[in-house]
């Protein structure tokens, strides 16, 4: 696998954030309308609900599944650029969306996190049942870390639901990211951004559930170590942040994984430090990939604007190959 970013979008955080808001999300570029979701809600086990968003098409063999990253959706650049890919190919797509990030929010006291593992298998399973053929899996950034954990987790009985898994600029040592998104233009630009949605999701929330958590510390919260001890961790029964960011990641537990797996991680992602990444250890059935560029799930390609089809090109044609082998 090989990616070399544009001369035109050097460094970590132009190859972050130019794809976010300016490339195009398919090569050849689709009109923006021949990516059409259909919404299915389906009810927890748990009574809350969750919305799942099916990419219209006729029934295929393979069903491709993409879990977004923090405050994501299936509207996310790279959520639109697989949807793509899966056209191309012919398979069947949805993007399942973690509580409270479908556009209406969610009815339990909880939403959703970086471990989120049970979340991950109950999910997968009943997309097992529904979906006969074969299921290649793709986490992004929260989505790819959780998914990590569901594999770890889950052993040898996670190629009996999926053939292949692969996560993408998964924060995978969540406290070397969480102090590298908190420190200088991180804060100032990334956390910023994130907490602007967060925030008002955790205080409807609050409204939802009186007395969950102090509506006061929340507010106070000026990164997401502050907003992941008020909000995430005790709603997610971890004793506090540094708790949660320690049994949440991916990192430790990679060699336990005995799915085909595929690791992406640039080392110059803004949010994922280089030094914390795996070099080894993580047993035969991981593969890791840590190209030099291509930003925080950005790994753009072309001429300006560039487009983003290099990602779930090489993402996904991985994942094809590997469930070839293993479906």
């Amino acid at each position: 696998m090989n990616y070399i970013a544009p001369w035109w979008l050097p460094g970590g955080h132009a190859q972050t954030i130019w794809p976010a808001l300016w490339a195009r999300h398919a090569h050849p570029v689709p009109k923006s309308g021949e990516i059409t979701y259909r919404r299915e809600r389906w009810t927890a086990p748990d009574g809350d609900f969750i919305d799942l968003d099916w990419l219209a098409a006729p029934p295929a063999s393979t069903l491709l599944v993409l879990f977004h990253g923090l405050e994501g959706s299936s509207s996310s650049h790279y959520a639109l650029a697989f949807a793509a890919f899966a056209q191309r190919q012919g398979f069947n797509y949805v993007v399942p969306h973690f509580r409270g990030c479908s556009g209406e929010i969610n009815r339990a006291p909880r939403a959703y996190h970086s471990g989120d593992f049970e979340e991950i298998d109950w999910i997968l399973k009943r997309l097992r049942q529904q979906h006969p053929g074969r299921l290649l899996v793709a986490g992004v950034s929260l989505g790819g870390n959780a998914l990590l954990r569901w594999a770890e987790e889950s052993g040898q009985q996670a190629a009996r639901t999926v053939s292949a898994v692969a996560s993408i600029s998964a924060p995978l040592d969540l406290a070397a990211s969480g102090r590298a998104i908190g420190r200088g233009f991180n804060r100032q630009v990334y956390t910023r951004r994130f907490l602007a949605t967060m925030k008002p999701k955790a205080l409807q929330k609050l409204a939802q559930h009186p007395g969950l958590f102090s509506a006061r510390a929340l507010q106070a919260a000026q990164d997401l170590y502050a907003f992941d001890d008020v909000f995430t961790a005790p709603l997610h029964g971890f004793n506090n942040a540094s708790d949660y960011w320690q049994r949440a990641s991916a990192k430790p537990h990679l060699d336990r994984i005995k799915v085909p797996t595929l690791v992406v991680n640039a080392l110059n992602d803004p949010f994922v430090p280089a030094a914390c990444l795996p070099r080894g250890g993580v047993g035969r059935h991981v593969t890791l990939w840590q190209p030099p560029q291509g930003g925080h799930v950005g790994f753009i390609q072309g001429r300006p604007p560039g487009h983003l089809s290099a990602l779930p090109d090489l993402v996904g044609g991985w994942l094809v190959r590997e469930g070839n082998h293993h479906g």
